[in-house]
């Protein structure tokens, strides 16, 4: 008798698309998983789609998911996806993290990362795509990337326009964010937690978030940053 397939849904980070999670799929056993990639409003194929929320976010998830789903969020997928796991938790099956914050705890700092977050917005609407492209990937989050694994994501920022980015950015950023972390010991479904060994932010937040998940696992693989699903899609693939 055949297996039943279970569905993978992955959510991509800021500036992504679909095309982020190819190198994953490329090694998820296609037999046993059936991955759908999502795209977030602001971005790729669903850049135009306005109001741009966390919650109208979460529902387009749930909307294009069946009844129960493993759920792999990255980055800013990885904020929509808390969101979601505690919006609806009958629905997940497993929750994996990858390079995730639940937000931040201070209201002073909320504010400065708000502003931060609006300022670059306003950045990248005044130029082109390939100028955010340059700007993002050099900053400290993905500047030691190999160069083949830039040129990945350069060619998926460049699916996007700079119009939408700003908006997702100014909707969606952190700084926005109302913090999780005094919710996340509601949430029961089996949770892995995953960081880059050499991401030392990612991988404090992602200690913190192992502790606040009951019975959530924490995995650091070794030897890169930030950028998982691009750094790392084989031993992505494998914790799933």
């Amino acid at each position: 008798m055949a297996l039943a397939m279970d569905t993978v849904l992955l959510v991509h980070g800021f500036a992504g698309t679909a095309g982020s999670w190819d190198g994953v799929i490329r090694h998820l056993d296609r037999e046993r998983y059936l991955p759908l990639a999502a795209e977030l409003r602001g971005h790729g194929q669903n850049g135009a789609s306005r109001p741009i929320t966390t919650q109208l976010c979460v529902d387009d998830l749930l909307a294009a998911a069946p009844p129960t789903f493993t759920l792999v969020g990255y980055s800013l997928g990885g904020r929509i996806a808390l969101a979601l796991a505690l919006s609806a938790p009958e629905r997940i099956e497993r929750l994996v993290l990858l390079s995730a914050n639940a937000g931040i705890d201070d209201g002073a700092q909320r504010s400065v990362r708000l502003a931060r977050d609006l300022a670059l917005a306003d950045q990248i609407e005044a130029g082109s795509i390939e100028q955010f492209a340059d700007l993002w990937l050099a900053g400290p989050l993905f500047c030691d990337d190999r160069a083949e694994v830039n040129d990945g994501a350069r060619a998926e920022i460049e699916k996007n326009s700079p119009h939408n980015l700003a908006a997702a950015l100014r909707a969606l950023s952190v700084g926005r964010l109302e913090p999780l972390w005094r919710r996340l010991a509601q949430i029961s479904v089996p949770t892995t937690v995953v960081a880059g060994e050499l991401d030392a932010q990612y991988c404090s937040l992602a200690e913190r978030l192992s502790a606040a998940i009951g019975g959530a696992e924490l995995e650091l693989i070794a030897g890169v940053g930030h950028a998982l699903p691009r750094n790392a899609p084989e031993q992505v693939a494998a914790l799933l």
